[in-house]
């Protein structure tokens, strides 16, 4: 190794020296603030500290007490089925909006942008104005009723109701994100190609699936593991519209750590319910990551 810099370059080893100087504060960045309390945090889920008290070393317990705890269960169930609901239509519609966006028409970019603007405003002031749309008596009920359903659904105030209401919101919100990116990698596939196929005697829907669909695969996979990973991270929403209610019915992983830590003090035990969620996330894009080898072309 020394040998190699010996014979290197001055102004080699001078771009050396400058890029370990860009890259130094995000280096040192991401030591403090992400990977030292990173170890905190685990240090502190060994521990029944409340944020006041000193802490009592107790091993592995808050990790074993979580799964005989009904209200982690509930909401470990919610978010897997928020995850699962969320994901695929909304990468899905993304598609399909990527797919209308491609086309060449005059003031495409407008309606490009106009897609895209739920993603750059506020989660929460959305999930406050989806909760006076979906009130009992909102504009979504007035239309129902006004179409003839006597007793429309009570939306985000019923149990039923309010987790499917939280995840329209989401799809809403995301499928303009998943279209921008999708249309990037629409874009970057040559005309020549559907050209190719068309002289072949491919029609359209061919065309899509032989030939649209593998070329933006590594999109799509990059699409579902952002989505999925932002799924099981889902508290903005939650707090804006139906703050874990009604009951437990849209209480999630997230939600849940927020009211163990800041509601009921309990510090340690907060901290082992994240690392679970961690671990979950972790594993679930391992699987992934895995899968992908048999549908993402390279």
């Amino acid at each position: 190794m020394e040998k190699r810099k010996a014979g290197m370059p001055a102004y080699l080893r001078r771009q050396q020296k400058i890029a370990v100087l860009f890259l130094l504060p995000n280096l040192l960045g991401f030591l403090i603030f992400i990977l030292y309390p990173v170890f905190r945090a685990f240090a502190i889920s060994l521990t029944n500290w409340d944020g006041f008290s000193t802490r009592d070393f107790i091993g592995i317990k808050n990790y074993t007490s979580l799964f005989l705890d009904e209200s982690f269960l509930i909401s470990l169930k919610n978010t897997m089925w928020y995850t699962v609901i969320t994901v695929p239509f909304s990468v899905i519609f993304g598609i399909l909006m990527a797919l209308l966006m491609n086309v060449r028409l005059p003031g495409i970019k407008i309606f490009r942008t106009i897609y895209f603007l739920p993603q750059v405003t506020s989660m929460i002031a959305i999930g406050l104005v989806w909760s006076m749309v979906l009130a009992n008596y909102g504009p979504v009920n007035q239309i129902l009723m006004a179409l003839g359903v006597a007793n429309p659904p009570k939306w985000i105030s019923s149990s039923t109701w309010a987790l499917i209401s939280v995840e329209i919101v989401t799809i809403w919100r995301s499928m303009g994100y998943n279209a921008i990116i999708l249309l990037a990698g629409l874009q970057g596939i040559s005309t020549e190609l559907y050209e190719a196929a068309k002289l072949d005697g491919a029609n359209s829907v061919q065309s899509f699936w032989y030939l649209t669909l593998p070329m933006i695969s590594p999109t799509i996979f990059f699409c579902l593991v952002t989505q999925m990973i932002s799924s099981f991270k889902v508290f903005d929403v939650i707090m804006a519209m139906t703050q874990g209610g009604p009951g437990r019915s849209t209480n999630v992983l997230a939600y849940y750590i927020y009211n163990r830590s800041f509601v009921d003090y309990r510090f340690g035990y907060a901290s082992a319910a994240a690392f679970v969620l961690f671990f979950i996330i972790l594993i679930m894009t391992a699987v992934q990551f895995v899968g992908q080898k048999k549908w993402v072309d390279q």
